[in-house]
């Protein structure tokens, strides 16, 4: 038989408290917070009061023999045990026994008052209406204070009670004798099973589930809490402090709070991020045997070892405390587009950007606003990938070891970009994401994604001048604004069409934010009415909105917008690396008066008309196919702009001589012929406006780089275009598998 790994050993109450108040053994105040109710503490007290059986305690020896403690001054002893399992039970006994306070789950101090009533031999939690009774001893913890003795307390409960009735001999000896057995109390007997110092925290954990009626398992977190608490109160108090201080904002001006409308994280959270970056490790499974002070190659335990890793977590740790530290990073993950808590579908991500966040920041000395700019790219790139939602530890350990080699900022930089880029591929946004929005689920991440794509963007509501960020942001949220995530194809439209099923009708591509009261589709020849043509396609774009989805096939609908979306959230997180995305709306115009002022040139093309030779003044559709060439070179190679109503030489002409009966005409007429020749999601990259420059009206088109290859139709063939100096050439076929494997 294998050896036994623990002894029995007998305690009672009194002698259980006097070696949780020597240091002996270490009770942690925030283990775990404080769970039980005050009634299972109550029925605790009874349980014991009639001589029932209350369980074992199971504890662990520390195997350090040492006269040391690591900011525990208060303890007579270095902690020889700790607790495995038994916490709230014993936190019970000590904080009714001893009064004192425990932690509850919000972190907020209570006292727990017991009452007892000797007469009846009842337990009660004390209310007001208990403690106005006489009948009752309000607080038990009164019998085992030193300096109250047992007769004082009995006299003083008789005096109380002959205040409210007459008390006769019985009752008294009744009151005596019960009050008495409450007091030996503290001679009640407990067995403990301590385990041996030489065996693993996994053993531990192990054992622990297996005796365990409700088989919790231990975390290492737990563990490395635990011996926090037993080395190092200080270093639990400030986690404590601040995971409270975090779940409600500041009552001062200065904002100096780790308050945020993220996360509110736990002890342990923030221990994994002290512990990442101290030792530059995801996995805890070894750290609790290094905090131990033991030496993973021999097996051997040292205190020196032990505090010397300890004053590394410590030093980490007020890196990871600090308020400066802590609100900065959160300004990273509001330049990423997100708003709110409900945005992040893995803490996991968060918390580990934020141990990126710090390393880039007290070990790179990387350049701040880099920074910022870094770990914004770097938590979408990993929100909308779902980088950490399966198997955390082992990808983030895998993150941390690439930097382990790199010693300058421009590295740390550079080795984080190169993550996202082998990431996000061009497969990755034409087919992975569109397929991730082929889904109902509220908490996808890529819908997270399109969401935040849309803040970064300045997106308004469709049909609505409510900006989506105004709406997801809750510092600035718009409580008057009808804005809200609603069906595009309602379900009794759909019913109509007899799709039922919620995972078809609840579909992320069958939702927008909209300010519409009624349904979309009703009323939305009213809202195009009165809606410029130049807003309507600039709002479907962002809303990635086919121009006549409202009369799709509803299949084909959901199909077509994923694509839409994903070019959407492409576009978002381009922002990011490009800084578009930081301009206001109106600025992604482009302002003719100094760009008309350069001549034609790779990014820069103009046209004297859309459709009609000046000669003639006829229409003439190889304008046309002039037009829809250059901007197709604009889209396949770095984006540009196309000025139509100005001259070869700069001259303005005007749009007049297109003979368009209004300006949104000319524009559907242009998109008309770019969805016939390259497509719809070729519209998702054009950017139409029209402006006055020295006194002629013209339309300056902006082109975004097209993330995907655009080709221009002519009849059954298809034709390729790319910009070259200050022209439009046409690749051959042997030409375009070459360009596009590089550019795309």
């Amino acid at each position: 038989m294998h050896r036994t790994l623990f002894k029995k050993v007998d305690y009672d109450l009194s002698t259980l408290v006097n070696t949780i108040d020597s240091g002996e053994i270490g009770l942690p105040d925030i283990q775990r917070p404080f769970v039980w109710k005050n009634l299972k503490v109550r029925d605790l007290f009874d349980s014991m009061y009639r001589g029932y059986p209350v369980g074992y305690l199971l504890l662990w020896e520390n195997g350090l023999d040492s006269d040391k403690t690591i900011g525990v001054e208060k303890k007579q002893k270095p902690p020889r045990l700790v607790i495995v399992d038994g916490q709230q039970r014993l936190t019970s006994l000590y904080a009714v026994m001893k009064g004192v306070p425990v932690t509850r789950e919000n972190y907020e101090h209570e006292l727990i008052h017991i009452a007892f009533n000797p007469l009846e031999e009842r337990f009660e939690v004390a209310d007001a209406a208990i403690i106005r009774d006489k009948s009752f001893i309000p607080n038990i913890s009164s019998i085992w204070q030193n300096e109250v003795s047992i007769f004082e307390v009995v006299d003083d409960y008789l005096l109380q009670l002959r205040k409210s009735r007459d008390v006769g001999n019985e009752e008294v000896k009744q009151v005596q004798s019960a009050v008495q057995r409450l007091e030996k109390l503290r001679t009640f007997p407990f067995m403990a099973l301590e385990l041996v110092s030489d065996i693993s925290e996994e053993q531990v954990s192990e054992v622990f589930v297996r005796i365990n009626s409700k088989g919790v398992s231990l975390s290492q977190a737990d563990f490395i809490l635990t011996l926090m608490s037993v080395f190092w109160d200080e270093g639990r108090v400030e986690l404590e402090r601040f995971c409270r201080q975090a779940r409600k904002p500041s009552g001062s001006t200065s904002g100096r709070s780790p308050f945020n409308p993220f996360i509110q994280p736990s002890p342990d959270q923030l221990l994994r991020v002290g512990v990442g970056v101290a030792f530059k490790r995801a996995r805890l499974q070894h750290v609790y045997s290094i905090l131990r002070g033991k030496d993973l190659e021999t097996g051997r335990f040292s205190e020196d070892r032990r505090i010397t890793q300890f004053d590394t977590l410590k030093e980490a740790q007020s890196r990871s405390l600090d308020i400066e530290h802590w609100q900065d990073f959160m300004r990273c993950i509001r330049m990423a587009g997100f708003r709110n808590g409900r945005m992040i579908s893995s803490q996991n991500n968060l918390l580990f950007s934020y141990i990126l966040y710090l390393i880039g920041r007290t070990e790179f000395s990387v350049d701040l606003a880099t920074l910022r700019k870094t770990i914004a790219q770097w938590f979408f790139m990993s929100a909308v990938t779902g980088r950490f939602t399966s198997s955390p530890e082992s990808k983030m350990e895998f993150d941390l070891a690439a930097l382990r080699q790199k010693t300058e900022p421009h590295q740390f930089v550079e080795q984080l970009q190169h993550f996202c880029n082998i990431r996000l591929t061009n497969d990755f946004w034409s087919v992975t994401l569109p397929n991730d929005l082929a889904t109902s689920s509220s908490r996808s991440p890529s819908l997270f994604a399109y969401n935040a794509a849309l803040v970064l963007l300045h997106a308004p509501g469709l049909f609505s001048e409510t900006s989506v960020a105004e709406f997801l942001d809750p510092a600035t949220q718009v409580h008057s604004s009808n804005l809200k995530r609603d069906y595009l194809f309602s379900k009794a439209q759909l019913a109509k069409l007899r799709i039922i099923d919620t995972r078809e009708t609840n579909q992320i591509a069958n939702y927008a934010y909209v300010e519409s009261t009624e349904g979309v589709i009703d009323c939305l020849p009213k809202l195009k009415e009165n809606t410029s043509r130049t807003d309507l396609l600039r709002m479907y774009h962002l809303h990635a909105l086919p121009s006549n989805w409202e009369n799709m096939e509803y299949s084909q609908f959901l199909e077509t917008r994923r694509n839409m979306m994903a070019e959407v959230i492409r576009e978002g997180y381009r922002s990011l690396v490009t800084d578009i995305g930081h301009r206001g709306a109106d600025e992604d115009d482009v302002n003719l008066g100094e760009l008309i002022g350069q001549p034609e040139s790779k990014t820069v093309e103009y046209k004297s008309t859309l459709r009609t030779a000046l000669h003639t003044g006829e229409v003439d559709r190889r304008i046309e196919i002039a037009v829809i060439k250059t901007i197709a070179a604009f889209l396949n190679t770095h984006g540009g702009t196309l000025v139509i109503g100005v001259s070869d030489d700069g001259a303005p002409i005007g749009i007049e001589v297109d003979g368009f009966s209004s300006e949104d005409k000319m524009v559907l007429h242009l998109e008309n012929i770019v969805i016939s020749r390259m497509g719809e999601l070729a519209m998702t990259c054009i950017h139409p406006h029209f402006e006055d420059f020295e006194g002629y009206r013209v339309l300056s088109v902006r082109c975004t780089k097209s993330s995907h290859p655009v080709f221009v139709k002519d009849r059954d063939n298809e034709h390729f275009y790319v910009r070259m100096a200050a022209s439009t050439r046409e690749l051959k076929p042997s030409q375009i598998e070459a360009y596009t494997k590089n550019r795309f």
